[in-house]
């Protein structure tokens, strides 16, 4: 998935994640805009998840 798939995808799922995810807040969720590795770390950090597993759970949505 290149940068942009990523992003696109992205828009799409935020609401998702929060809701699947409580402890992630509005602000975890914005770093989308270049910034997609320290997002992935972010989310990593928050899930316990491995950032394959995250990108392969964006890309189920």
């Amino acid at each position: 998935m290149n940068e942009d798939q990523f992003k696109g995808k992205w828009n799409q799922v935020k609401g998702k994640m929060k809701q699947k995810y409580a402890k992630l807040t509005d602000d975890d969720l914005q770093y989308v805009e270049g910034k997609s590795d320290e997002l992935l770390g972010r989310l990593q950090e928050k899930t316990g998840k491995t950032k394959e597993e995250l990108k392969k759970e964006i890309e189920h949505y």
